[in-house]
C-alpha cells in the first residue's frame, strides 16, 4: 500500500496576503473556499508537486503562524531557485553547499521558513 503525502498545513495570520504571496513564488491557486460562515480553505501546490498547502480561516491548524521550518522542496537548480525568488522580491538566502545538497532558504510573510534542497548528483 502506498502512503502519499499530498497536504501540509501552513499557519497564517492574513490569508489574502499569504494567497497573493505563494501564488507570486509560482504556486498553483486549487481552491479558496469559503464553505460556510467563519470557515474559508485556501489550496496551493507548488509547480511540479504532487503535496499541496493549505491555510484559511476557521480551521484547527495547532501550530503558530511563523513557527512552520520543516518544510523541504527538492528543486532541480538552486541557483536558479534563488535568481526566481529574488526576482519577485522575496529576500530568499543561500546558496548553501553542503555534502548532502545545495540549499536556499526563504520566508513567507508570516515567518514561515521553507527549504529548497537540490540534490547532489547520484553519479
Amino acid at each position: 500500500m502506498d502512503w502519499k503525502i499530498e497536504l501540509v498545513f501552513v499557519p497564517v495570520t492574513d490569508v489574502d496576503r499569504a494567497r497573493d504571496f505563494y501564488t507570486s513564488i509560482g504556486f498553483h491557486l486549487d481552491h479558496d473556499q469559503s464553505p460556510s460562515d467563519g470557515l474559508r480553505f485556501v489550496q496551493l501546490t507548488p509547480p511540479g508537486s504532487a503535496c499541496s498547502i493549505a491555510f484559511g480561516t476557521g480551521l484547527e491548524i495547532d501550530l503558530e503562524p511563523g513557527r512552520q521550518n520543516t518544510i523541504q522542496v527538492v528543486v532541480p537548480d538552486a541557483d536558479r531557485a534563488l535568481a526566481d525568488l529574488r526576482a519577485v522580491g522575496v529576500a530568499a538566502r543561500g546558496v548553501d553547499d553542503l555534502g548532502w545538497g545545495r540549499f536556499v532558504s526563504f520566508d513567507d510573510p508570516d515567518g514561515n521558513t521553507w527549504t529548497l534542497q537540490q540534490l547532489p548528483s547520484r553519479d
